[in-house]
């Protein structure tokens, strides 16, 4: 039997599934973790290709802050969680937060 001739299940009527919300995960600027440790981390944590990650890197020392990426709140605290330990691990003060997309 071909896919077209069979039926699909009922679905109830009323229910509109919806996209889990997104969060960026954003690093903060400081005055003290070396910017090589900035690209290695977001080459290691969110799988940066060195151009990107310089190109980040520079808009948090320039800009105050950078986007390093948008995933749903589980993967994005997950991200933040392993930031925070890497810095904490190497005495560093950067901080790193997620922001909902509204």
């Amino acid at each position: 039997m071909s896919l077209k001739h069979q039926h699909s299940p009922e679905v109830a009527t009323g229910y509109e599934a919806k996209e889990p919300p997104l969060y960026q995960v954003i690093l903060l600027n400081d005055d003290f973790t070396p910017q090589d440790f900035v690209v290695d981390l977001l080459r290691q944590v969110f799988s940066m290709p060195l151009p990107r990650a310089m190109t980040v890197m520079l808009q948090v020392h320039h800009g105050g802050s950078g986007v390093c990426g948008v995933y749903t709140c589980e993967i994005a605290r997950i991200k933040v969680d392993r930031v925070q330990s890497l810095a904490q691990q190497h005495e560093h003060p950067l901080r790193c937060v997620m922001r909902e997309i509204e």
